[in-house]
């Protein structure tokens, strides 16, 4: 029995199916999200209505959505950098730990009272440590094509628990009262806040480098070799683009930037580093790359958008007294639908032909 349609490729991908694609996959992905909130007793429009309160009702709910929202732009700027040229940098998260690792270790042994000194001191030393800390999964993927995916992401472990060593070892507080902590950032270490909220200057550098990164991609060589080569590596090759150099390159900057986010997430708003701090915004990047479709610009407002889901999710915990996991399956649900929308980008459902 033959079926009714046929799937056939596309030639191209409308403009407008660039945009409608995301928008249905997070619209499919509430509806099996008020299917899940049902299945627990809640009522979905309650839920949904009291997350948009938490996190876009007030001042305070903004404010916060816009905390979530600096690492996750930074480090959905990182991911995105890499996917551009078919490099899956899924380390961020590792990236984003070293970062703000290099910060502790910087404020710690730096000894510096000026505070746009130790600010250069800790942005250079994050992007240092993010960069290195990709870059040598994108030297063996460069050199020996090993899977980036595998590297990147058994390097968050490591990132992770070398971190957790000197958290709960040598640079434990010992005025923490038993507290895995380190000890609170000096007044010169950390980022100024705008008026009585959380919001600190990383505001700015998660804008600058999302501009930054449009310019790059828009309008520079570089950003047009990382096209080509995400197009075609052969045909890259073939034109006589160093794929090597690109590729060590890519995720150097890649790692770097992630860095950054954590060192503004521990000098902005935590003032010193704990297990757990990163809330898994390296992981989250992911799907803030995919549904801007790797758009700079784009990448600032999705960011926003998760970044109230977030912060609303912390308002269903209290209000509707749901786990903490409810909202992460709800993040595991887009990412999921976002992917299966790809099939609908590169292939299209058409009516069957009718045999003569």
């Amino acid at each position: 029995m033959s079926l009714p349609f046929r799937v056939e490729r596309r030639v191209d991908c409308p403009a407008w199916l660039n945009w409608a694609i995301p928008a249905g996959a997070v619209a499919t992905a509430l509806l099996a999200g008020a299917l899940l909130l049902f299945s627990l007793g809640v009522s979905p429009f309650q839920a949904y209505a009291a997350m948009f309160r938490g996190a876009l009702g007030d001042a305070w709910g903004v404010s916060e959505t816009i905390v979530k929202a600096i690492p996750l732009t930074l480090a959905g700027l990182a991911v995105g950098l890499s996917f551009t040229m078919v490099v899956w940098n899924i380390g961020a998260e590792g990236q984003l730990v070293m970062g703000a690792l290099a910060s502790v270790a910087i404020v710690r042994y730096a000894f510096v009272d000026s505070a746009p000194v130790m600010f250069l001191l800790m942005f250079l030393g994050a992007a240092l440590a993010g960069g290195l800390w990709a870059g040598f999964s994108g030297y063996l993927k460069a050199r020996w094509n090993v899977n980036e995916i595998i590297t990147t992401l058994m390097m968050n472990y490591i990132a992770i628990l070398l971190t957790e060593y000197f958290i709960y070892g040598p640079w434990r507080d010992p005025s923490s009262l038993g507290f895995p902590m380190t000890a609170p950032f000096p007044d010169a270490a950390r980022l100024p806040v705008f008026g009585g909220t959380r919001v600190h200057v990383g505001l700015f550098l998660a804008v600058l480098f999302a501009v930054l990164f449009r310019v790059i991609y828009r309008w520079t060589r570089w950003g047009f070799e990382l096209r080509v080569i995400g197009n075609n590596p052969n045909a890259a090759r073939y034109a006589g683009i160093d794929y090597m150099k690109n590729v060590l390159l890519a995720m150097f900057v890649s790692g770097a930037v992630a860095g950054i986010a954590g060192m503004t997430e521990v000098a902005g708003l935590q003032g010193r580093i704990q297990p757990g701090f990163s809330s898994g915004y390296g992981y989250t990047a992911i799907i803030v790359a995919w549904l801007a479709r790797l758009n700079p610009l784009g990448t600032v407002f999705v960011s926003f958008l998760l970044g109230a889901l977030l912060v609303g999710g912390d308002t269903l915990q209290v209000v509707m007294r749901l786990p903490l996991a409810s909202v992460q399956v709800l993040q595991g649900l887009i990412l999921f639908c976002v992917l299966g929308g790809e099939f609908f980008r590169n292939y299209r459902i058409v009516p069957a032909r009718r045999e003569e």
